[in-house]
């Protein structure tokens, strides 16, 4: 039996405990990936509560729960981490209550080890106003060179950034709120992730090149203040586990800024403090996605992880391993999965059509997930109709496998020496050239 035709059905890993090691920090390389760039690897990566074999996906919990499903669940599917949503949970319930807590693993009763973002992303796509420049870009159809958008583009981000942070409005009550790199590190230090991330400006593909290079310099100046509270932070926290601080890595699609952009953080230094590790974040677009990555690792240290942030379709997860990326996390694999979307080795399918009301087949067959080995399609179809909750549970406990044990197979097949007779058959077989 081939690697590609027995990943879907891993055995189940019920049990609760997570990877221990004495380390609260690092990471340890492992096997190469002598295809493509030559950027891939294997590798562990060590937390204050936990270790992490890489590449890993991490599963997305944006307000200290993964939609759906109970903690209890998320490890059963393999997830090593989680990752949760700094701007959320400073708006609801508040990163004080969090602290109180114990912290984020505590909160919301998870063991392993947690991630949490900036919160950059939200505050400016969510809180700002932004949203509108972010959909035409991500919509597909924006013209990046139209004078008219890339105008529109600075006068939002004008509107709301300055060199000193950014004022958003909430989108819970709209109540004005200030982010700046002394109150997403407070907030992140606060919520008591393993990992988190400098606070960064968000730009899209619409901004011209001038505004890039502007925005990249006041996020690298909000890097290195980072660095600083960090570190007094963490000093202050006394007794508190250790909590990294991952630089994010900007500069839209021009190779000079991102190759900058990553020299620059690898090199910051402030007394002492260094980034544990590095996030590739900012607008791509999806056919340049490997070559971006590719630009930043090669700058980057050996010696430290790198996460790709927003990303989980297959095709995007082998171009981020082979381009050097670590470790991944995404919404898309839960957020479709609630709109009764399936992911299969053959390509997804909508559960409501209305050939699967007397399929009594697992959703995929072969599938080692929870909702495959108890349930059919039939009954997940009547979830759906009936407008049932459990429709939800179910089908986001199947798509999380998927994708989890995807990046688990990939990993694999690294260190098994079978990464392109994987890759070829895994896409081919999920892009529909093989049926």
């Amino acid at each position: 039996m081939t690697l590609s035709s027995q990943w879907i059905g891993a055995p189940i890993d019920v049990d609760s405990s997570f990877p221990q090691s004495n380390q609260d920090r690092g990471f340890d390389c492992h096997t190469r990936l002598e295809y493509g760039p030559g950027l891939g690897r294997t590798g562990t990566l060590h937390t204050a509560h936990g270790t992490i074999s890489t590449p890993a996906f991490i599963p997305v919990g944006t307000k200290a729960n993964v939609k759906a499903l109970v903690p209890e669940m998320v490890r059963g599917l393999g997830a090593q981490a989680v990752l949760a949503n700094a701007y959320h949970l400073y708006l609801q319930p508040g990163s004080d209550i969090v602290d109180e807590a114990g912290g984020l693993g505590s909160f919301m009763h998870w063991a392993g080890p947690t991630y949490t973002d900036s919160g950059g992303f939200q505050v400016l796509s969510l809180g700002a106003g932004f949203k509108k420049v972010l959909s035409a870009e991500f919509s597909g159809d924006a013209d990046f060179k139209d004078p008219k958008l890339n105008k529109q583009a600075v006068k939002a981000s004008r509107a709301v950034v300055d060199d000193e942070g950014v004022v958003f409005s909430s989108h819970i009550d709209g109540s004005k709120h200030r982010f700046s790199p002394e109150v997403s590190m407070r907030i992140q230090h606060e919520l008591g992730s393993d990992i988190m991330f400098a606070f960064d400006e968000l730009t899209s593909l619409l901004h011209p090149r001038s505004y890039q290079e502007e925005s990249l310099e006041r996020t690298h100046e909000w890097a290195s203040q980072c660095l600083a509270i960090h570190r007094r932070l963490t000093q202050e926290r006394v007794g508190k586990p250790y909590q990294q601080l991952w630089g994010v890595v900007q500069g839209a699609q021009y190779e000079d800024l991102r190759r900058i952009a990553a020299r620059t953080l690898a090199e910051m230094n402030v007394d002492g403090q260094i980034f544990d590790g590095f996030g590739i974040g900012g607008a791509l677009q999806k056919e340049n996605l490997g070559t971006i990555v590719s630009w930043v690792s090669s700058e980057l240290p050996e010696d430290r992880p790198r996460h790709l942030l927003g990303i989980s379709e297959p095709d995007d997860l082998f171009r981020g391993v082979e381009a050097g990326a670590d470790t991944f996390d995404c919404v898309n694999p839960s957020r479709v999965a609630r709109n009764a979307a399936i992911y299969s080795p053959d390509g997804r399918f909508n559960i409501t059509n209305a050939r699967f009301k007397r399929d009594f087949t697992p959703l995929v067959e072969g599938c080692g997930c929870y909702t495959c080995t108890h349930y059919t399609r039939a009954y997940v179809h009547h979830l759906f109709k009936a407008k049932e909750i459990l429709a939800s549970t179910l089908t986001t406990i199947h798509n999380e496998w998927f994708t989890v044990r995807l990046v688990d197979a990939i990993r694999d097949s690294i260190n098994t020496g079978e990464y392109s007779d994987f890759k070829e058959e895994m896409l081919g077989r999920f892009s529909g050239t093989q049926r």
